[in-house]
């Protein structure tokens, strides 16, 4: 008997540890997936990208400006193009600390390699077979305080200094390529290493810039200081550094009012920075721009506009600096003249047309945009008595639909022409495009 109770005693006591283990190792195992879908729903993943096919019915002839009657009769010429592929990563650390990065692939990225030609007795050569750039457009950390009313970033960063590069996704303009006069005269996506601090108050949003000043030796004629931010080597010179910022204002429903701007020097920050020439000291190049930039959205109405102005502080002796100095030496920057300013102004005006149906449930998300769109910009306004190229002074103007049959999606349409000055000849054109915009959280919910 005594044995059996024993017996008895032990049975029931191991019972008790067993089921007290298995609850400890499904509370583990509990807390690992906790813990694992925790990891998870502080990524962010997302991204953005266009494929376009276009056809300009004018000649693209280095010489089409020079000598504008020789190419009246052009044939014209047709192009595919895949103009950006972002894909994004994100990461929320916690404790206010958050990771973004994004990685741009333009016009298809680059196909480059180094092969060996059988044919040619196995000589190694360069092959280049597909033209496009791979760019690094975002890449920073972030701390954040007073819930988000104050975030430092430092890193690479967007600089949204006009209306095209604060939004520049492609659903948010109509037409199939981005607005032309920003995307002229400013880098456009503009991306700089350097520190942010930004923040949202109720209605306002700020940012605040420190970053590396564009470089006045790539400034051109076609494009004013749209180059100026890149950088052939390893590393971006900060020899100078400017300053940028940003005001939003969200307070009326549906309007959304902005205004930015940019200072820098940008003469000398390079490292070819050996001229001794006494005419030059005093040299600083400095940069100026404003722009003021709104979106209204009503009912099935969308408007939005924006207008740019920049100037550039000593345009004639950096016109001759780039020309002459820099061109005697064949390095390998554009060597032309550049404007003392340069400007652009344009909007969008859109409607949905399946906004007006009463029956929501026959279209679900689809909408139906009829649009049309006007800019004028000139990229170079000369300075002094420099030569005046009248072929920079355009008008454009374009229309045509956008269908999303969800929101991420948006497949373009689109005519226009550019209007040059009487001597030159005009610029028609058509293009199709597929667009897609989304940016996804990790829900634990849909696993």
């Amino acid at each position: 008997m005594r044995r059996l109770r024993s017996f008895l005693c032990f049975i029931l006591t191991l019972t008790i540890v067993l089921q007290a283990n298995a609850q400890e190792k499904s509370t583990l195992q509990d807390t690992t997936t906790v813990k694992k879908d925790s990891v998870r729903s502080r990524f962010t993943i997302g991204g953005y990208g266009e494929a376009v096919y276009k056809y300009n019915f004018f000649s693209d002839n280095m010489f089409r400006y020079n000598h504008a009657s020789d190419y009246t009769e052009s044939r014209g010429h047709g192009r595919v193009d895949i103009p950006h592929g972002v894909f994004m990563l994100g990461y929320d650390f916690g404790k206010g600390w958050t990771f973004n990065t994004e990685i741009e692939f333009e016009h298809g990225g680059t196909e480059s390699a180094v092969e060996v030609e059988t044919e040619e007795t196995g000589e190694h050569e360069k092959e280049i077979e597909r033209g496009g750039e791979v760019a690094l457009e975002q890449f920073w950390l972030q701390k954040s305080f007073l819930q988000s009313k104050l975030n430092i970033r430092m890193g690479h960063l967007v600089v949204p200094v006009g209306g095209t590069n604060n939004a520049h996704l492609p659903n948010e303009y109509f037409g199939v390529y981005r607005p032309e006069g920003e995307n002229t005269i400013i880098p456009c996506t503009w991306h700089e290493t350097g520190i942010e601090l930004w923040g949202r108050v109720k209605g306002w949003r700020y940012d605040f810039m420190v970053i590396p000043a564009l470089n006045s030796s790539m400034f051109n004629v076609s494009g004013w200081v749209h180059n100026g931010s890149a950088s052939p080597y390893e590393f971006k010179v900060a020899n100078n550094l400017a300053f940028a910022a940003r005001i939003d204002n969200y307070s009326i429903s549906g309007l959304h009012i902005g205004i930015s701007g940019y200072v820098g020097n940008s003469f000398r920050n390079d490292i070819v920075t050996n001229e001794n020439a006494s005419r030059y000291e005093k040299v600083k190049g400095t940069v100026v721009i404003g722009g003021l930039d709104f979106s209204y959205k009503h009912e099935g109405f969308i408007m939005r506009g924006s207008g740019l102005y920049g100037y550039l502080a000593d345009a004639s002796l950096i016109s001759s600096y780039n020309v002459t100095s820099l061109g005697s030496r064949n390095y390998e920057y554009p060597c032309t003249l550049v404007g003392a300013s340069a400007w652009s102004a344009g909007g969008e005006f859109g409607y949905d047309i399946l906004h007006s149906i009463k029956d929501r449930t026959r279209i679900g998300q689809r909408k139906l945009y009829l649009f049309v769109r006007y800019e004028y910009y000139d990229s170079y306004r000369p300075a002094d008595m420099l030569t005046d190229y009248q072929w920079t002074d355009r008008h454009c103007i374009s229309g045509g639909i956008n269908y999303r049959p969800i929101p991420e999606i948006t497949i373009k349409a689109e005519g226009g022409i550019r209007l040059l000055k009487a001597q030159y000849n005009n610029e028609p054109w058509v293009a199709i495009g597929a667009t897609w915009a989304a940016y996804f959280k990790h829900d634990k919910k849909k696993n």
